[in-house]
């Protein structure tokens, strides 16, 4: 099992931790799950793991495969870390919105960095080109494998242990809302599967992006990078969720500063995003109730963006009154 060594041995077992602040109007008790205490940054690190330890075990990847995925971050970065550790090529396609911080992160584990420049003639989407250049590419290398983040099984598998945390840190209580938010769907669909076989009492919201398509027809430009998608992922399913919510960019940016300010979290954009979801369903929610929320990355990556007053300012306008004078 490669999840017992090294590095990887590290992945899971993230904190969860009881926020004081942020949404002290509500009287309901708010946990969150900090993904970011994963050694490469973000949830996506126990995706990175599960999907190569089960396809280590069914001989699909072994001693020279090249491993190739469409990602512009933090499945790249988690894949860059373990494929470093195994010994193991990898190729990330991305595309030219992914920051130069990832590729460099990327780089800096020795991954091969496979730029797309040009979106698809037919959608239009950067996305559809990168899965593109993917698929071409595993066709052209010998022993390659595309870890497939969007339709592979194991995603969501990886995402039994994180509700499995959950649970033992609430002492085997199952929470009453679980917050999650959506891109390739595999931590709510892993989330949201032990929920259901389990019996658990517990109600699923989804939180996606405005522009989004995966509850939407309706599809948009978005600023803010792993929120949302612009292709529904094969992982998807109707049902997984009890209920969805959609929250702006704008929305995103504001509850990442609020959280920054007030329980003085440093959280990725989906993170922000997620709190203003909680906010806006908090008046509905029974009093003392237990809400878990996922929260899966830092905000490091995000400084020249999120955190850049210039850059809201330059996308957004003076909206700094949503958190700078806010009493939560």
């Amino acid at each position: 099992m490669i999840s017992n060594r090294g590095i990887l041995k590290t992945i899971g077992n993230t904190p969860l931790v009881k926020l004081e602040r942020v949404l002290k109007d509500f009287p309901i008790h708010l946990f969150v799950k900090l993904e970011m205490f994963n050694p490469g940054g973000s949830i996506k690190d126990r995706t990175a793991l599960i999907m190569l330890q089960q396809a280590i075990e069914r001989g699909d990847v072994r001693e020279g495969t090249t491993i190739i995925e469409s990602s512009s971050g933090n499945l790249a970065i988690g894949l860059a870390q373990a494929c470093r550790f195994l010994n193991l090529r990898l190729i990330c396609v991305v595309d030219p919105k992914t920051t130069q911080q990832n590729i460099n992160i990327m780089k800096a584990y020795r991954a091969e960095v496979d730029m797309v420049t040009d979106p698809d003639p037919v959608s239009g989407e950067y996305l559809d080109a990168r899965i593109n250049r993917v698929k071409s590419l595993t066709q052209s290398i010998s022993n390659a494998f595309w870890t497939n983040q969007y339709a592979n099984p194991d995603n969501p598998k990886a995402h039994y242990t994180t509700m499995k945390e959950i649970l033992n840190e609430l002492n085997g209580v199952a929470p009453d809302y679980f917050f999650c938010a959506v891109s390739t769907c595999g931590t709510l669909r892993g989330c949201s599967e032990y929920i259901r076989k389990n019996n658990l009492k517990t109600e699923i919201m989804s939180v996606d992006a405005v522009g989004s398509i995966i509850y939407s027809d309706i599809k948009s430009k978005r600023l803010i990078p792993g929120h949302g998608a612009a292709r529904v992922p094969e992982l998807f399913r109707k049902g997984l969720e009890d209920e969805y919510i959609h929250v702006s960019d704008l929305e995103c940016i504001s509850g990442c500063r609020r959280l920054l300010k007030s329980e003085a979290i440093l959280a990725g954009g989906s993170s922000g995003g997620v709190i203003s979801a909680i906010e806006k369903k908090a008046p509905e929610i029974r009093d003392n109730a237990v809400c878990v929320a996922i929260i899966p990355d830092s905000g490091e990556r995000y400084l020249d963006t999120i955190y850049s007053d210039e850059w809201v300012t330059d996308h957004f306008g003076d909206v700094f009154h949503l958190w700078e004078d806010s009493d939560h």
